[in-house]
């Protein structure tokens, strides 16, 4: 009787202890720690459900011939839109002052680039069929344009370059150049004034995507 009397005291206190251990506020908060990693196992389950589940639905609508022909259009928006780099065969073009020396009494504007005769370069590759064009790094869109300030021309409403100008253009090497060194065309017009207009076909050339912002303040689409 004595020793089942010690054995069921030893037991109590054992039980006391282990639920005054368990308790305690390191065990709680372990248990705590422990019920938060369970939670988010089961929502990272969740969250990876839903991944699996819109995975399979774009590879589904990927697969559709529709989206191929809407990717198509895209691509040639944005070629369009010149937010896109381009590559292909077409012309470089060096602008730079005259070097030739002034006579007394000569008006030295006559010897020196205005944003009209680059204007006349551009519009003459454009009419020759150019697809692309950039100048000094900066794409040219359909709405660029193209003003003097002072020595300089301002170019996409805050991108100031200097001379030299170098055009790039893609589209037909021939056409371009010729249309260009056309007999009285504008590279002999500049270069009876000494200005410095060279061409150069390239069977390679880049114009690089449209930097700045495009933002339409007035015009909207139709409904």
């Amino acid at each position: 009787m004595t020793v089942g009397l010690a054995l069921g005291v030893l037991l109590a206190v054992q039980f006391r202890v282990t639920r005054e251990i368990q308790s305690t506020e390191p065990v709680q908060r372990t248990k705590e720690l422990a019920a938060q990693v369970n939670q988010a196992k089961d929502e990272r389950d969740a969250l990876q459900g839903q991944v699996d589940n819109l995975r399979a639905e774009l590879d589904k609508a990927m697969s559709l011939p529709q989206t191929a022909e809407i990717m198509e259009e895209l691509d040639r928006a944005r070629i369009e839109a010149g937010v896109t780099e381009l590559t292909g065969p077409g012309v470089e073009v060096t602008l730079n002052d005259s070097i030739v020396s002034l006579k007394p009494g000569q008006d030295p504007n006559l010897y020196v680039l205005h944003d009209e005769d680059v204007l006349r370069v551009l519009n003459e590759l454009r009419a020759a069929g150019a697809e692309a064009i950039s100048m000094n790094g900066q794409r040219l869109l359909a709405t660029t344009e193209v003003r003097c300030t002072g020595p300089t021309v301002l170019l996409n409403k805050n991108k100031r370059l200097a001379p030299p100008y170098v055009i790039t253009a893609i589209g037909n090497p021939d056409t371009l150049e010729s249309s260009l060194k056309m007999k009285g065309g504008v590279a002999e017009t500049l270069q009876f004034w000494g200005i410095q207009a060279t061409v150069k076909k390239l069977p390679q050339v880049v114009v690089p995507p449209y930097s700045g912002g495009i933002k339409f303040e007035y015009a909207k689409a139709a409904v």
